[in-house]
């Protein structure tokens, strides 16, 4: 039943995306040079909802979070990774899929590239376990617990961040 759920989600997924035109490699890379916040605005209303979905569920006690450790070396190791691999081929990850079911062949190259990157990166994990994956190891934790506070509390601040900064990139017209 889990896989129907994720299989449905997915298409729901791939579907916005496609209609929010942010698999288009234009649109991609115009938010790379900070010209069309399509994508950002995109992202960030899929954030919200989702912290709101999934605070409820985790609330309600139908669901448990299964935190990864935050690993300062091992994320900015992969962002910087990522945000290159982002701007070389003007896709990212989920946008090289899509982009490829819409039929775009250049997409091709990003999934060849995640696909060798996780080839490599299985090959030198446990390299990577002794050196890259042990530093700034900050454990298992949330921004609400960073501060104390209630989870709802960091929700509604992003939230209304997120209202302010839409509305600021509509009116620079972005």
């Amino acid at each position: 039943m889990m896989e129907l759920y994720g299989l449905i989600t997915g298409i729901l997924f791939g579907f916005l995306l496609q209609k929010g035109r942010v698999l288009r490699y234009d649109k991609q890379i115009a938010a790379l040079r900070l010209q069309d916040m399509t994508i950002v605005k995109f992202m960030l209303s899929h954030i919200c909802v989702a912290m709101v979905g999934v605070y409820i569920l985790y609330d309600f006690g139908l669901v448990k979070l299964s935190l990864k450790p935050m690993i300062l070396g091992s994320v900015m190791l992969g962002g910087i990774l990522f945000g290159l691999g982002w701007g070389m081929l003007g896709y990212c990850p989920g946008t090289s899929l899509g982009a490829l079911g819409e039929g775009r062949w250049d997409s091709i190259w990003g999934i060849l590239g995640m696909l060798v990157g996780a080839g490599i990166f299985a090959e030198v994990y446990p390299y990577l376990q002794k050196t890259v994956l042990t530093w700034g190891n900050l454990g298992k934790i949330t921004i609400p617990q960073v501060f104390g506070i209630n989870h709802w509390i960091i929700i509604l601040i992003f939230i209304v961040f997120t209202i302010l900064l839409f509305r600021w990139l509509e009116k620079k017209d972005l």
